[in-house]
């Protein structure tokens, strides 16, 4: 029990295969809440061009679209099977409002300047060098334009840390310092118990 335990949430960093599959329908169910809650911090208006930076199953991409009906929504997930998994779960508006690509947070496929709003849900614990990848953010944010790191609070040594091979865990304090460091304005920490939190930052 305790291998298929780990064998199954060794799947949070890349999802592969059939345990893979049900990795992603797992987070885009149990992340609806989390989510759902940081995005109330998020300023929506007009027809916005967005990014969610390690999209997963796709189900961000749904529901910041929600948000901003009139806007184009892109993703980017450095697994195949999430790529196409995201693909699926927004089929219907792919291609036209929703652009799903394969690739990693630390060498985004996008001109500078590009996106009104960048979200993160539950993945900065796997992004490779986290202030390049910072960078990466700012470089195709729009002047003004809002970052969002949405993830549950986990302690530095947890039955995750030991579970999930490659994950780096952060304190909401440690991101918001970070974000600073590289340069984002107005960064702010929201606390919803038991566990949830959003940092936001604004690009100056």
């Amino acid at each position: 029990m305790k291998n298929i335990f780990k064998d199954f949430f060794s799947q949070c960093a890349r999802p592969e295969g059939f345990l893979g599959r049900c990795m992603l329908r797992f987070m885009n169910f149990g992340h609806a809440p989390l989510t759902n809650w940081g995005l109330t911090h998020i300023t929506f208006s007009g027809g916005m061009i967005m990014l969610d930076i390690g999209c997963g199953g796709g189900a961000t991409l749904k529901r910041l679209l929600k948000r901003c009906p009139n806007g184009k929504v892109y993703g980017i997930d450095i697994s195949e099977e999430s790529v196409s998994k995201a693909r699926n779960v927004n089929k219907r508006l792919l291609g036209s409002q929703v652009f799903v690509e394969q690739g990693s947070a630390d060498n985004l496929p996008w001109e500078n300047r590009k996106f009104d709003v960048v979200t993160a849900v539950e993945t900065v614990y796997f992004w490779p060098n986290l202030p390049q990848c910072f960078q990466e953010v700012k470089r195709v944010l729009k002047p003004g334009g809002q970052f969002a790191i949405m993830l549950e609070v986990i302690e530095g040594d947890s039955v995750w840390t030991n579970v999930v091979e490659g994950m780096t865990v952060y304190s909401p304090e440690q991101l918001k310092d970070m974000l600073e460091k590289a340069g984002f304005s107005q960064v702010e920490v929201f606390k919803k118990k038991p566990s949830y939190a959003t940092i936001k930052g604004i690009l100056k």
